[in-house]
């Protein structure tokens, strides 16, 4: 639940910094802009839903712990729309310089590395977005950080292509947004070693040995 809070905070900080959302939220973020009916929140576990839908077919069976996921997703997705409101009320008390807004993005670049670190290695349902390019990854037999880095960019592809032809503009796009999808799966995988170092996770529901 720490690493969902973390993630979901670190997602609207990096927006609100003025660098571009992060890229794992950045297709449910232009959707929200074409179609402004739904909220951010609710684009968002539509689209877990459709990445979760994706991996039980590429493994061609049903797979109970994916539908986990999409519940953890959904406390993400929720957790997004509380944290973009209060952050809209308190975002004209924070200080806007351009200082504090690189503060403000390495802030939210950071949290967010750690979060999808300790999703990954938490050995609980984790929301779909860290889980499918961590399962792909599996699948294809291909290291964790060349397919979260790839799926980041194709992520950024698409919402440039859906604003730039629906909007007529980039939006949501920004310096920061590219910087974190071409090294944010590097980061993760950095942190996560970090960790393994000092922590070790085992489920709470896997059966105890004495």
């Amino acid at each position: 639940m720490a690493a969902i809070v973390i993630n979901s905070f670190s997602v609207v900080l990096m927006l609100y910094s003025g660098s571009g959302i992060s890229a794992i939220s950045s297709v449910p973020y232009a959707f929200s802009e074409v179609f402004k009916e739904l909220s951010l929140g609710t684009w968002t576990y539509i689209f877990q839903g459709a990445l979760v839908l994706s991996l039980m077919i590429l493994r061609r069976k049903f797979v109970p712990s994916y539908l986990f996921s999409f519940v953890a997703g959904f406390a993400f997705s929720e957790l997004l729309d509380v944290n973009e409101l209060w952050m809209k009320l308190g975002i004209g008390s924070l200080p806007q310089t351009i200082s504090c807004r690189i503060a403000y993005f390495l802030i939210s670049y950071f949290l967010l590395s750690i979060g999808i670190a300790l999703e990954n290695r938490c050995q609980l349902p984790i929301i779909p977005t860290d889980l499918f390019p961590r399962e792909l990854s599996e699948i294809i037999d291909k290291p964790y950080a060349r397919v979260k880095i790839i799926f980041d960019v194709l992520c950024l592809a698409t919402t440039g292509l859906l604003t730039c032809l629906m909007l007529g503009y980039l939006d949501g796009l920004g310096i920061g947004t590219i910087v974190a999808a071409f090294t944010m799966g590097k980061m993760v995988s950095i942190t996560g070693s970090w960790i393994d170092q000092r922590v070790t996770f085992a489920s709470v529901l896997s059966k105890q040995t004495i």
